[in-house]
């Protein structure tokens, strides 16, 4: 795909405002998925998102839509969570975007992580696009919300797309505001590839799984790359996108996002925000993104001793996935061998708990929550 028909952005907004199903239908309006497959919370893959009615995860997917003056453009799309806890999660994806579409309410108006996330989003420089959701909703107020985009936010209402994602109302306006929009991403200049990993997780087969954005050169099957913080030089096993699902593809170029796998057995290898490049001509390290210090602590044991080494490759590999997770060793002497463990917040402790539990089959036992605090 030309560089010039490539779109990077991400959807931001405060929890409930429509980010998930307004992502549901631009991938059924793109045709990237179809009829049959249609349904809520598509890109939402974990039970806990779903019975909850929450993102937790930011999930990036491609799409290729066919705009009004007759071209064809890649959209890279990360749907990003909500709640203030997850607000790590909205940081990396902003820092592989060009632009963000902003969420919403019509019948909530400016809320505070639409404040917080778009303050986010303006640190990075991206193209902001406005879009009023749920205008089909009785209670909708759509002059008020204007109002509020100018006088809260500080931007012009005649730049805001109205639309409800659940009717399927202003989906074209919203396709062509970003394909009009948002700038198409541009070289970084270097001599060689440079590429920052923005997410990972573990696949049983296939090992440590890397999600980037390459800004500069390309990735492929079969070249070596090294990563900056650790000093490994890997080979490149596979690269690929998503649509919603992985799917295998020659190679990703220059302002494309997907995925690549090399082997990598050990989380502890691998850091977000790391650079990607050749390892005969190196060029220096992408910016990356501010790393988030955790705010409530619990310590977290296994009901059965035994169990303390598969639990500290579990919290290893659920790191892997969520970065803001922070543990280390602590012993007890009522509960044994166990970890302390950082969170972003209650509701971020929560789910990791239930991770913990659900994808990794483990017994566990917390302590009460506590934050740290100075007495001056």
């Amino acid at each position: 795909m030309d560089i010039a028909h490539i779109r990077n952005f991400c959807i931001i907004a405060h929890i409930d405002h429509g980010k998930t199903t307004l992502s549901d239908r631009l991938l059924y309006r793109t045709g990237t998925i179809t009829e049959r497959e249609m349904k809520d919370q598509l890109l939402d893959s974990m039970d806990l998102e779903r019975e909850r009615g929450i993102t937790i995860k930011a999930h990036p997917v491609t799409m290729f839509y066919q705009a009004q003056n007759g071209e064809t453009y890649e959209l890279n799309l990360i749907d990003t969570p909500g709640h203030v806890d997850f607000t790590y999660e909205v940081s990396r994806s902003l820092s592989a975007c060009e632009g963000a579409l902003l969420i919403i309410d019509a019948s909530q108006g400016v809320e505070a992580q639409t404040v917080a996330n778009l303050h986010l989003a303006m640190k990075q420089n991206l193209e902001i696009i406005p879009v009023i959701n749920k205008i089909d909703l009785p209670h909708a107020d759509v002059a008020q919300t204007r109002q509020q985009l100018e006088d809260i936010l500080a931007i012009p209402a005649d730049l805001a797309v109205l639309a409800s994602a659940k009717e399927g109302i202003g989906i074209d306006e919203i396709l062509e505001a970003i394909v009009h929009r948002i700038p198409a991403p541009k070289p970084t200049g270097q001599r060689s590839l440079q590429a920052l990993g923005i997410d990972s997780y573990f696949h049983t087969f296939k090992g440590v799984v890397n999600l980037v954005r390459v800004f500069n050169g390309e990735l492929k099957a079969g070249m070596s790359v090294r990563l900056l913080h650790s000093g490994k030089t890997v080979e490149v096993k596979e690269v690929g996108s998503f649509n919603p699902k992985p799917y295998v593809r020659e190679k990703l170029c220059v302002g494309e996002t997907g995925y690549f796998t090399a082997n990598i057995k050990s989380p502890l290898d691998v850091k977000m925000g790391d650079t990607l490049t050749d390892p005969r001509h190196p060029s220096p390290p992408l910016p990356g993104f501010l790393e988030i210090h955790p705010m409530v602590f619990s310590g977290i044991y296994p009901i059965n001793s035994t169990d303390y080494e598969h639990l500290k490759m579990s919290m290893a590999k659920l790191q892997l996935n969520d970065p803001a997770f922070a543990f280390q060793s602590e012993s007890s002497a009522a509960l044994g061998f166990g970890f302390r463990c950082g969170f972003l917040g209650l509701l971020h402790l929560e789910i990791v708990q239930e991770r913990l539990r659900r994808e990794y089959a483990l017994d566990i036992i917390a302590t009460y929550p506590s934050v740290i605090y100075r007495i001056n």
